[in-house]
């Protein structure tokens, strides 16, 4: 007969020293920045859990967040591909059940889930079916698709084209300069998060200022970096946003008024914010990412020698 399986015991890691553990069996992209993570307050021991049969981790999460702040995102969620389909997703449901009613405090939204796939997933079988089981165990408990993104760099010795003059680029006067630009943005967007703010029943203005305080507001590097993108006539067309978060130079948002919209301004938008990173001590890469379904978004970061080097998936609970 058969032996069954040995009991799955389910806990947070007991503290940092446990690091070695929760990295012992499955691995992950982010698995390098746990350390740093850890030790800066973006991590918690009490945000790690491990599913373990015996001293063998068979399943893990984890949630990211800002130093002294609560967790923002599930972004790791690993299962052992070697358990049998089925024993393999209810182990995932346990885990992530049993977290998430320590972690999140009753009555909050959970926070979204992020999971960094290779950009070809769906071409390799085993891969393929192993994005698509955590994606289920995500589903079984609730939670829903929202988007698949691209995940973008550009790298280092990659050209960047010069200022051809179309427009010029004032840094951002504060919030205000920047929301009254960002809520128009905001009407008719191919972003599936701004879509799903405003399909919540935000306005156009609320969607634009819930963004800022909760993203744009965080980073720390130089407001001075941010671009508004104005016609020779002084009519503003768009902004972007350089910046740095706590791993890398990003675009972290970029934005075309509806009504200049159709003229290709977006390319020297982008550019402008590029060549504000690239100029900037030591940047190896400059990171961004745009949803899949936004085409011409897409097609601006390829045209500027950005490359897909991943995709990633958000899920939501509603």
């Amino acid at each position: 007969m058969p032996h069954a399986p040995r009991e799955l015991t389910v806990r947070p890691l007991a503290g940092p020293q446990e690091l070695g553990l929760f990295r012992q069996q499955l691995s992950y992209v982010l698995d390098h920045e746990l350390a740093d993570d850890l030790a800066s307050g973006r991590r918690r021991p009490g945000w790690m859990w491990v599913a373990l049969r015996g001293d063998r981790v068979v399943a893990r999460l984890a949630w990211w967040g800002r130093a002294g702040g609560p967790p923002l995102l599930l972004d790791y969620f690993d299962l052992d591909d070697t358990l049998p389909g089925p024993e393999r997703d209810e182990v995932g449901l346990r885990l992530l059940e049993t977290a998430t009613a320590v972690v999140v405090p009753a009555g909050t939204k959970r926070p979204e889930y992020g999971r960094f796939v290779p950009p070809d997933w769906r071409e390799d079988p085993a891969v393929r079916e192993a994005v698509e089981a955590r994606i289920r165990v995500m589903e079984r408990s609730g939670a829903r698709l929202l988007v698949e993104r691209l995940r973008l760099e550009w790298r280092a010795g990659t050209p960047v084209p010069a200022d051809g003059g179309r427009l010029r680029f004032r840094p951002v006067e504060g919030r205000e300069d920047l929301l009254a630009l960002m809520a128009p943005v905001m009407e008719g967007t191919l972003d599936a998060h701004g879509q799903a703010d405003l399909a919540s029943g935000l306005s156009a203005r609320e969607a634009a200022e819930k963004h800022y305080d909760e993203e744009l507001a965080g980073y720390s590097t130089p407001r001075e970096w941010w671009r508004v993108a104005e016609l020779p006539d002084g009519e503003p067309v768009g902004f972007v946003i350089p910046a740095r978060n706590d791993y890398n130079p990003i675009i972290a948002y970029i934005g075309v008024l509806p009504a200049r919209r159709g003229h290709g301004y977006i390319d020297d938008i982008l550019a402008e914010g590029t060549r504000v990173l690239a100029a900037q001590d030591g940047v190896a890469r400059i990171r961004a990412a745009t949803d899949l379904g936004n085409v011409p978004m897409a097609r601006s970061f390829a045209r500027l020698g950005y490359v897909n080097f991943e995709r990633s998936f958000d899920m939501v609970w509603d």
